[in-house]
């Protein structure tokens, strides 16, 4: 599965986008200038998607990866 699969996947379940993900995120304190803050675990921002959100490791590890700078479909 494409990791843009993944992303599109996770907004059917969530009803969020990766850039409301990204904004959820940084209101919860992971990220900072747009990106995972510095000493934040991969852990902490799967258990926060896992009870907001229901979502599983894969899916999660998805948004992880959206969260340390990886590109989706509508970046340019």
């Amino acid at each position: 599965m494409s990791f843009q699969a993944y992303l599109d996947n996770i907004q059917t379940k969530t009803g969020k986008t990766p850039d409301q993900l990204r904004a959820l995120a940084a209101e919860k304190g992971f990220t900072e200038a747009g990106v995972l803050r510095k000493g934040v675990k991969a852990g902490e921002v799967l258990a926060w998607l896992a009870q907001d959100f229901g979502l599983g490791r894969g899916h999660g590890m998805a948004i992880v990866a959206l969260l340390k700078g990886a590109k989706t479909e509508g970046d340019a």
